[in-house]
């Protein structure tokens, strides 16, 4: 089942994708995609539905976050061996957390902001991790059970505020409009390996990465696990689970993103995203 919210920025309604490539309304049957909707038995409800009853919405209708209710988004760094090789650092032995503000996530296809001053921003495909029932101390075996389903990320970063700055990476990563998440939520049921998916991000329709979820250092069962040991994840939260190599930062000549540049990206079952870069007003 693919999930979204559909309509303007802040007026978002929740609903789905059927199988014909239409998007139904699902205002009448609940609030929003959140909280107890993301559970097993709230999905399983709305697999239950006979689609063609509901409303049939525009196809170029602005799709937002196919989340309503995101408490926190945890970003995975360094996941992918050669993508630390290619930032010059070592693969950490246990996961590196840091966390992206709430308040820089957007709809799959608006605008990336470049902030004032930003002399280098960049651009992250990644898998990103919806939780679905609350997870505290749970093992490996049984953390999947805790995930509603997966969404494609773009963890749009301004290396300098991340790196020269002082600090943590979190000021790096939070510029408003630098959240990007969607188009859709797949739930796990639809998504046969999460460790098997192809990624691909363009600038300009240039290829800049193309790798797989295959080549994680840390996956999806470990991630949720291992995060439940220091926090409570808690329905509608995403984890950002770290990007493949191809980044501007990992140029022999950097080449970050400008105004007026096109970013286009996706990963295998989880749809494509594609955002016009402009300047901050």
């Amino acid at each position: 089942m693919k999930l979204l919210r559909h309509g303007p920025k802040g007026a978002e309604k929740p609903g789905l994708l059927d199988d014909q490539g239409v998007i139904r309304d699902l205002s009448g049957q609940i609030e929003d995609i959140g909280g107890a909707v993301l559970s097993d038995e709230g999905l399983a409800s709305l697999g239950s539905l006979d689609l063609t009853e509901l409303p049939a919405v525009p196809a170029d209708t602005r799709l937002g976050t196919p989340i309503a209710e995101i408490g926190k988004m945890i970003c995975i760094g360094l996941n992918y061996a050669d993508h630390a090789a290619e930032s010059g650092a070592q693969v950490p032995a246990e996961p590196l957390i840091f966390m992206k503000a709430t308040s820089a996530i957007q709809g799959p296809n608006d605008p990336i902001v470049i902030p004032r001053g930003s002399e280098q921003t960049d651009w992250e495909v990644e898998l990103g991790i919806v939780i679905g029932t609350a997870a505290k101390y749970v093992s490996e075996d049984d953390a999947m059970n805790h995930v509603a389903g997966f969404v494609l990320a773009n963890d749009v970063s301004e290396r300098s505020y991340q790196k020269d700055r002082a600090g943590q990476w979190t000021k790096g990563k939070s510029c408003d409009s630098f959240g990007p998440l969607g188009p859709y939520l797949v739930t796990r049921d639809a998504v046969a390996d999460p460790q098997k998916l192809a990624m691909k991000l363009s600038v300009n329709g240039e290829v800049m990465q193309d790798g797989s979820t295959e080549t994680m250092v840390f996956g999806v069962a470990k991630l949720v696990s291992y995060l439940s040991q220091f926090m409570t994840l808690h329905p509608g939260d995403v984890i950002s689970t770290g990007t493949p190599p191809g980044v501007a930062m990992g140029m022999e000549n950097p080449r970050f993103l400008r105004p007026g540049d096109v970013v286009e990206l996706e990963i295998e079952g989880l749809g494509r995203q594609r955002a016009e870069v402009v300047a901050d007003s």
